[in-house]
């Protein structure tokens, strides 16, 4: 009788890839992980318990068939598990890497919650669609029909390039705007190599182009053309800019040299790596080396911050938090990565100014804070402690505090498109409809800053929204 491929959790460890030693790691921006072998993916791909409710796919924001595609790796059909894992996601190896799984599909696996240790979903995934390009299995976009229905993108990030996918491979013509150089948003620009390597998305992108889709970079929407030309252009409209306004914090020297937003220091430094022209990097103004930095935040863009900064060669790092680690929203994966890497973290500590010494940063004036009463969203607000305050010296300081909406209506002169309260585009759940009859908009303009996930699912809901409303229209001509 042949040998159960799957439920070997019992006799089975949780086995991740290796990680490279954090002196070595901290010397580039290279992936931290190694890749499984074949042998090492199936075996840990076997540890699943295929389980009647698999609760890591019901959290998946893709919903993608886990349980499927485990097995046909535990089997070796890893052509087939390619094509499982493309069904539902449109980058499987992009998701592999930088989602957190540990709060998602693995922190819900029901061997987990038995002791056993969860399965290495994000890192099968990783080895899946890896080998799938190695191979040759992913291949351009080449639609059975062409169709002459047009679709205007507005913005090359997840979001953007999901809907684009998916409406590329039933043949409408799509065009995506975007203000960068390069397409990928976040992916390309926001997110460091150290978590997804670039040629990553940059094969992505290019399989997109291949496969028909049309990109217009540095193109700014309101200034290079307008939202109205866009809409004259296209039969339908995605708005998938994302949220790029970096969120501040009023108080004294706040915008004192050596006071820098999050997404300006990480583009700066992915600009560098792609071997591009930076001034501000040459001239040492985005540039860690030698300095004493400091972060402020606790999400996951805190944490690509420290991370930069140790590989720039600070002198020091140190991220300050207001709650406590086990209530940081960031992934506690990353926070353990940082801290083997020389990163020194400061809970319960907020900024209440900075210091400076000739116009330049000097220090965050720092207050010590408490967790008090659960605030509305039911977390322990933070308190703060009088008397305990304490300057931290710092040479270059790195707000990471999260980010905003742009004003969409006023930028591009459409006070008709309706936004929510906190500025966001407000669209129907699921399809993405606006009010504009024929505009569409997906992940962080609508949901506010989110993940990439999020975006790819928003995405793909709202190109087969589009797809559905172009087939009803397509009968009742025909029917008239």
């Amino acid at each position: 009788m042949a040998e159960q491929p799957m439920l070997k959790f019992v006799k089975i460890d949780r086995d991740m890839p290796s990680k490279r030693e954090a002196k070595i790691r901290r010397e580039d921006f290279n992936e931290i992980y190694a890749e499984y072998a074949g042998a090492k993916a199936e075996e840990q791909a076997s540890r699943c318990s295929q389980c009647g409710v698999p609760y890591c796919q019901s959290h998946c924001p893709l919903h993608n068939n886990i349980p499927d595609w485990l097995r046909l790796t535990a089997e070796g059909r890893l052509q087939e598990a390619y094509e499982v894992s493309q069904m539902t996601n449109t980058f499987p190896e992009i998701c592999g890497r930088i989602c957190p799984q540990d709060r998602l599909c693995e922190g819900n696996c029901v061997i987990e919650q038995s002791g056993h240790g969860t399965v290495t979903i994000g890192s099968v995934e990783k080895y899946i669609t890896d080998t799938a390009w190695e191979e040759g299995w992913v291949l351009p976009i080449k639609p059975v029909h062409e169709r002459s229905e047009s679709i205007g993108i507005i913005g090359a990030g997840p979001g953007g390039l999901a809907a684009a996918d998916v409406l590329r491979r039933q043949g409408i013509q799509v065009t995506i705007y975007d203000r960068y150089d390069r397409a990928g948003g976040l992916l390309t620009y926001g997110i460091p190599g150290f978590k997804l390597e670039k040629d990553v998305v940059m094969r992505r992108n290019e399989q997109l182009a291949l496969g028909g889709v049309k990109f217009k970079q540095n193109c700014n929407v309101g200034t290079d053309i307008t939202f109205d030309d866009i809409r004259a252009s296209h039969d339908a409209v995605i708005i998938a800019t994302g949220v790029y306004k970096s969120r501040s914090i009023s108080m004294p020297n706040s915008e004192v040299a050596g006071v820098k937003k999050a997404i300006d220091f990480l583009t700066a430094s992915n600009r560098k790596s792609f071997g591009d022209d930076v001034p501000e990097f040459d001239g040492g103004e985005m540039n860690a080396k030698g300095k004493r930095v400091v972060v402020i935040g606790g999400g996951d863009t805190a944490m690509d911050c420290v991370r930069t900064s140790i590989r720039q060669g600070a002198k020091s790092v140190k991220c300050l938090y207001r709650r406590d680690r086990a209530n940081m929203p960031g992934s506690q994966r990353e926070v353990l990565n940082a801290e083997e890497e020389g990163v020194v973290f400061e809970w319960l500590c907020a900024p209440k100014g900075f210091t400076t010494k000739d116009e330049s940063i000097a220090g965050v004036m720092v207050q010590k804070m408490r967790l008090g009463a659960p605030d509305a969203t039911g977390r322990q607000a933070p308190e703060v402690i009088e008397g305990a305050d304490y300057v931290e010296e710092a040479d270059l300081v790195i707000k990471a505090l999260g980010f905003e909406p742009e004003d969409l209506p006023t930028l591009w002169n459409t006070p008709e498109l309706e936004v929510t309260g906190w500025g966001t585009i407000r669209a129907a759940f699921t399809t993405g409809q606006t009010e504009l009859d024929g505009v569409y908009a997906v992940g962080d303009i609508v949901r506010g800053a989110s993940l990439v996930v999020w975006a790819i699912r928003d995405g793909r809901d709202c190109a087969e929204a589009i797809l559905d409303k172009f087939g009803a229209a397509a009968e009742v001509m025909a029917a008239e």
